[in-house]
């Protein structure tokens, strides 16, 4: 939030976009109504169009939020680059924080909007891709090329091994939660996650 914003604004945005997510996902892109989305919002229709233009920008701004969840863990990786020197005492720790931020907060019922609604905003699934999925999976490469380089892991395909890193930690509850739009137990992604990491590690590690 800048210093300009007006926080009562920033309140009635998050407010506005979680009903939104709610009301797009009951009822589809085409079924739900500004007039739905204030009332789950608890607020005024007149508020809504003070934020957004229309309903086609309130969808672009539902969906997009999901992307602010995957910016910031690409740029937390960035971090961990310089960082990391003990893959086994670290990685498990990451591997919890993209399961527990893809998996227990709104980017699967995001996602899982998106792909119903995906014939209709092409550019949006693109973009979609291109800065959430794809991005920490570039992240990812990147951490683990600079792990590879510096003998904390072997030689490796990176792009690869971050698609392993990934589905590992995560894959198969992305998947379910995709079809589903419901979000596993707390416990049991963080045991999945720490389950996968170890099998990630037995395969990367140095002999």
């Amino acid at each position: 939030m800048s210093a300009r914003e007006d926080p009562r604004s920033v309140r009635s945005r998050q407010a506005i976009i979680g009903a939104a997510r709610q009301v797009f996902l009951r009822d589809g892109y085409r079924g739900a109504t500004l007039d739905q989305v204030a009332l789950e919002a608890g607020v005024a229709k007149r508020t809504i169009y003070n934020l957004f233009t229309d309903k086609d920008e309130l969808f672009h701004a539902t969906i997009l939020s999901a992307i602010n969840i995957a910016d910031e863990f690409a740029r937390s990786l960035a971090t961990a680059v310089q960082q990391i020197e003990d893959p086994a005492a670290e990685l498990p720790a990451i591997g919890a924080r993209l399961a527990e931020s893809t998996l227990l907060g709104p980017a699967v019922p995001l996602r899982r909007l998106l792909v119903m609604e995906s014939a209709g905003f092409p550019d949006l699934v693109a973009e979609y891709r291109d800065r959430a999925p794809e991005a920490v999976m570039a992240a990812l490469a990147r951490l683990f090329a600079t792990m590879a380089a510096s003998g904390a892991l072997r030689p490796l395909d990176a792009k690869l091994a971050a698609e392993h890193f990934a589905f590992l930690v995560m894959g198969a509850d992305l998947d379910r939660g995709t079809f589903t739009g419901e979000h596993p137990p707390a416990a049991r992604v963080a045991k999945r996650a720490r389950d996968g990491v170890d099998v990630f590690l037995r395969a990367y590690l140095p002999d």
